[in-house]
């Protein structure tokens, strides 16, 4: 990857790659979820522990293979016969449903079920040799024949063994070939010598099993994960104007009706209710936005942003920390944080919440009915009753009670002739500078 951080935290969908396959296997592992990782991967360790709080981690302190990776996890397999389904961190494609498939054949009898895929050109992969529905072998590609290079079969390398038969089959791997290591391939020949069966299953997508070891892999993943999103999406009543602009995450919801314009980014932790319309250049991040809400363009909502039904946002207004009642506007040029906006209040352009001090956040209370005049800052702590109408341009930095006015700017004065009287005086100055022009 070329870069400072495990692979495995790298991102699509906003959700790291081991997080997706976690989210793969949890809803189906019973028999619990076992992760092992390198030495010094704390971070690793940390997010699995975040994203799935009761999967054990096991270190592999030497590399070794597959295999022994695999076996790094003994404590784990040796507690109970569950059967074994071995997945890889950096393909977060895989799909929960093509698990179950080799818990299937595990159920069906199979001691050992690997997955396999036909690759556009299966050159460096390793070829599943088969016969009547058997799995008789995996061959490297070094060690294939011709006629076994011709196998479009390939090894995706995700592999399920049947749980009573597993620690024997996984204990005979041994480190006998030119790389000295213990490769888990090497459990098929194993199980066929047991008499055991051995089959293979075709994945139906070969995206699927798509391994990230590169940033350009690591972006071919991110199109594949958003095309299946906005296909989820519109396939539940969601409108997109132009589904390939919208980027979404792996947990964003979005409701039937909503309607969606070109080029919005949903970041993590997004929720959309129903009827909502978004407009164009619009990004969001850990808000909510409830029915009938009308957003944008060029909205942010950050952390903490709850908009309420029926409520408009819109173009170049940020909201943050805060929460916008129903039916209540800020439509133009806004900045508004660690605030709450009541009912129908409306907020004019330019107007921002003062919350931040360098040192502490506070908070902005503005009640139901007020009206916001344009280029107001609101400086928190402070509370503006229902109904109160803030003067254009003021500073407010006291409570406002409700059905008040507040005005806080400095008094206008007019001057009638003074320009020209302060352009004749600019002349004659510039006339008596040396070296100025007659």
């Amino acid at each position: 990857m070329r870069c400072s951080r495990p692979k495995v935290l790298h991102a699509i969908a906003g959700r790291p790659l081991i997080e997706h396959v976690l989210s793969a296997v949890e809803d189906f592992a019973e028999g619990g979820i076992a992760v092992v990782i390198g030495p010094a991967m704390d971070a690793v360790a940390k997010a699995v522990k975040t994203a799935a709080p009761e999967a054990e981690i096991f270190v592999q302190a030497e590399r070794r293979g597959t295999g022994h990776a695999v076996l790094a996890a003994r404590p784990a397999l040796a507690r109970e016969a569950h059967d074994l389904v071995v997945v890889y961190g950096d393909t977060p494609l895989i799909r929960a449903s093509t698990l179950a498939r080799l818990r299937e054949a595990l159920a069906d009898g199979a001691a050992v079920a690997v997955l396999g895929f036909r690759p556009a050109d299966p050159t460096g992969y390793g070829r599943l040799i088969t016969e009547d529905d058997q799995l008789l072998a995996i061959r490297e590609e070094k060690d294939a024949s011709a006629a076994e290079k011709a196998i479009t079969l390939c090894n995706a390398g995700v592999m399920g063994l049947r749980g009573e038969t597993a620690l024997a089959i996984l204990d005979e791997i041994t480190d006998d070939n030119a790389k000295r290591e213990f490769y888990l391939t090497d459990a098929v020949a194993i199980a066929r010598r047991k008499g055991f069966d051995t089959v293979a299953l075709e994945v139906a997508d070969s995206t699927e099993v798509l391994g990230v070891n590169t940033q350009a892999e690591l972006a071919q993943t991110e199109t594949i994960m958003q095309q299946r999103l906005r296909a989820a999406a519109l396939d539940a009543g969601v409108t997109m104007v132009a589904p390939e602009t919208v980027f979404l995450s792996a947990d964003t919801k979005l409701a039937r009706d909503v309607v969606i314009a070109p080029y919005v980014v949903f970041g993590p932790g997004v929720t959309v209710e129903e009827g909502v319309v978004i407009h164009s250049f619009c990004h969001f991040e850990n808000a909510r936005i409830k029915r009938g809400a009308i957003i944008g363009p060029y909205a942010r909502l950050r952390p903490g942003a709850e908009i309420g039904e029926n409520a408009h946002i819109g173009n170049f207004v940020e909201i943050k920390a805060a929460t916008i009642e129903a039916g209540a506007k800020a439509n133009h040029l806004t900045y508004i944080g660690n605030a709450r906006i009541g009912e129908r209040t409306n907020v004019g352009a330019g107007t921002i919440t003062c919350n931040y001090d360098g040192v502490g956040k506070y908070q902005t209370d503005v009640g139901k009915g007020a009206f916001i005049g344009s280029n107001s800052s609101l400086v928190a702590p402070v509370k503006i009753g229902d109904g109160a109408y803030i003067g254009s341009g003021s500073v407010i930095t006291e409570d406002v009670p409700a059905g008040s006015l507040g005005l806080g700017r400095g008094r206008q004065i007019v001057r009638e002739g003074w320009v020209a009287r302060w352009r004749e005086r600019i002349q004659a100055a510039v006339k008596k500078k040396p070296g100025s022009a007659a």
